[in-house]
């Protein structure tokens, strides 16, 4: 893996990372959904070349795991050809783009997305972290997710431009919000915002005609598996599945397309409702109350394990729980009822906190937590 090294990236499929278990490469569905074939594609190409487990990551994209050096050249060629990776290795870095998963097509939100993608050569060079979300459905849904730039729908009901970090933003028309955060991304490119890497860390004031005082409307209940508009919606343990899986439960099922969320949960549409192995039916399930990441040895930043323990845990507990390898907190970015951050081969508990805040019990032993949490 001497070629790819480089830490603190999100990765692409022209930008893969090592982690503990070979490359990560990044698949970004268009309007985060693929069609049966596509998902099949992807399934198949996990086995070939990777070690055959797919995460679904917050970004509503999916990762293709375990790739080794030799195989990238291959798979990235292979997703070329199916359209599912842009051959323009600058365009495939800009296709950051989280939408609503309840957009139907010819919606508002379908509308703008489109734009959005035939406009994307209009872009500045931006960190690769940042991305863009387009939610103007009747009722907001990804209020909690990341993004730097993002056209919303208003509490007035109307659309409004928003940048990370601020709480209001500024109204716009359908016909110039695509426009609008075009010109926002060029603003923070030449206000040296690349230094600060991320739109909620980068303080200089916005430009006049990004400034207002619309807020974004409330959000929504957040999703929970079960019957949706477009099919079903089934949750995915910890974001990762099996290939062989996957396409198990879409072939079953007789789906049409999957669509993709930042929420840990996929939905098959156009297929019949039923229990799929390595998928998650019951919105009452312990499992969709903890988040983990990979933890060791699948990730080279992580001093422990994590899966294994939050599996052991989901049952103990009745508020959310979030186990993280290490102080970045991948997984998850906001607070959780308890945090457990790695540190060391063992494990900080904060209550109501972040991964890598102040610990309320430091260095717990992983075998001492469960009895810990039981006592609560």
């Amino acid at each position: 893996m001497s070629g790819f090294t480089v830490k603190g990236w999100c990765p692409d499929a022209w930008q893969p990372m090592a982690a503990g278990d070979g490359l990560l490469v990044r698949v970004k569905p268009r309007f985060s959904r693929l069609s049966r074939k596509e998902t099949l594609q992807v399934c198949a190409l996990s086995r070939q070349y990777g070690n055959g487990l797919i995460d679904v990551t917050r970004r509503a994209n999916l990762q293709i795991r375990g790739v080794a050096e030799a195989g990238w050249r291959p798979l990235i060629e292979a997703l070329v050809n199916a359209g599912l990776v842009d051959p323009d290795h600058a365009i495939e870095a800009r296709r950051n783009i989280l939408l609503t998963p309840h957009w139907t097509v010819g919606d508002a939100s379908h509308r703008l997305a489109v734009e959005l993608r035939e406009k994307l050569p209009e872009l500045p060079d931006l960190p690769s972290k940042m991305g863009f979300v387009i939610d103007a459905g009747d009722a907001l849904v990804l209020l909690d997710e990341p993004g730097d730039f993002r056209i919303e729908r208003g509490e007035s009901g109307g659309l409004i431009l928003r940048a990370a970090g601020r709480e209001k933003g500024v109204a716009v028309s359908e016909g110039e919000a695509v426009g609008r955060i075009i010109a926002l991304a060029h603003w923070f490119h030449d206000s040296g915002g690349a230094a600060a890497g991320r739109m909620v860390r980068h303080d200089a004031p916005l430009p006049p005609w990004a400034q207002g005082d619309a807020r974004p409307a409330p959000p929504a209940a957040r999703a929970q598996p079960g019957p949706v508009c477009a099919g079903f919606a089934y949750g995915v343990p910890f974001s990762q599945i099996e290939a062989d899986r996957l396409a198990d439960a879409v072939t079953s099922a007789g789906a049409t397309s999957l669509r993709l969320t930042p929420w840990r949960l996929v939905i098959l549409e156009g297929g019949s409702a039923g229990e799929h192995p390595g998928l998650i039916a019951d919105p009452a399930d312990p499992l969709l109350r903890v988040e983990a990441c990979p933890g060791a040895p699948f990730c080279p930043q992580a001093t422990v394990a994590t899966r294994d323990l939050a599996r052991q845990l989901a049952p103990l507990v009745r508020e959310s729980l979030h186990i993280s390898g290490c102080a970045k907190g991948c997984a998850c970015s906001r607070k959780t009822a308890l945090v457990l951050t790695g540190r060391e081969g063992r494990f900080d508990l904060s209550r109501n906190a972040r991964a890598g805040d102040h610990a309320d019990i430091p260095g717990l032993h992983p075998d001492h937590i469960p009895a810990l949490l039981e006592t609560r």
